[in-house]
């Protein structure tokens, strides 16, 4: 093994580990995949080992490469904890902060958020990613994530700022054409909306004892906004966050004993906002502002 390698390759080589193929490694660099192609072979000429086994489903890692990824992993954080800390250094609240969050939150809960926040901190940009993936904040895909979700990384920050409700809605135009569902049983002769391959409404119906089965639901997407824009339409009824339907004074709530469990709100931070004084101050603002926002 020659041990004067490049570690400049350790980037693409990891890119193509978490995304298990040489065009989605390229794509989250923002390269071709012919060049991320020649940077996993030198890899694999230096360390003399072969990293990857290629298949018709993407490449598959051989040990080596799990071996390789525990110390491309200890560089890689080292290497983001050196910027974070030297991006903050200079004491001033400015610059560019990367937030992520679902859809919704995304959409609909933050906008008015940030529009209070370009006041109170008028020096800070927001670079802001919709996303319902769980971004790893460790590799710098985002500075701060609201989540529903609380992420389990030991070097990051979390905090429980809110709880999302939620509940039953229609647009008044569907439910005057099809009338006011009264009780619970009446749901089975309506047109419901609901995710796709996230099943839980479909078992939380099925466990109350309604005759539903996935043909039951007119709509299917596990895209929030479309789930929304759906309900705006008149489609049918949905289950949507009441600070979504706040939106919209046209739709309505339907069936207020209806008991679905709230989600919580996790705000998601590297624990290097100690010394980021921006990342620090929309930390803080968020943490205020969210909460009132719901």
């Amino acid at each position: 093994m020659n041990t004067d390698f490049d570690w400049n390759l350790i980037r693409s080589f990891l890119a193509a580990l978490d995304h298990g193929s040489l065009l989605g490694a390229a794509r989250a660099l923002n390269t071709s995949q012919p060049t991320l192609g020649r940077h996993v072979a030198a890899l694999e000429e230096q360390l003399g080992s072969v990293l990857f086994e290629r298949t018709g489903r993407g490449l598959v890692p051989t040990d080596m490469a799990l071996r390789l990824a525990e110390f491309g992993r200890a560089m890689e954080s080292g290497a983001h904890q050196l910027a974070r800390n030297a991006s903050g250094a200079e004491g001033a609240v400015l610059g560019t902060v990367r937030i992520t969050a679902s859809q919704p939150v995304a959409c609909i809960l933050l906008p008015p958020v940030l529009a209070q926040m370009r006041i109170a901190l008028p020096q800070v940009q927001v670079e802001l990613v919709s996303s319902n993936a769980v971004n790893n904040l460790l590799r710098r895909e985002a500075d701060i994530a609201l989540r529903m979700v609380q992420p389990v990384q030991s070097s990051l920050v979390t905090k429980r700022i809110a709880k999302i409700t939620l509940g039953a809605y229609a647009h008044r135009d569907y439910l005057r054409r099809r009338g006011i569902p009264q009780r619970l049983e009446d749901l089975a002769g309506h047109d419901l909306i609901a995710d796709d391959r996230d099943e839980s409404v479909l078992r939380a119906m099925t466990a109350m004892g309604l005759p539903v089965t996935k043909e039951s639901f007119v709509l299917r997407t596990d895209d929030l906004v479309a789930h929304w824009a759906a309900i705006r339409a008149g489609l049918g009824i949905g289950f949507i966050a009441d600070y979504v339907a706040r939106a919209d004074n046209q739709v309505q709530a339907v069936l207020p004993m209806l008991k679905i469990p709230p989600l919580p709100i996790w705000l998601t931070v590297h624990r290097e906002i100690r010394t980021n004084l921006r990342i620090r101050a929309v930390y803080d603002f968020l943490s205020h502002a969210i909460p009132k926002a719901v």
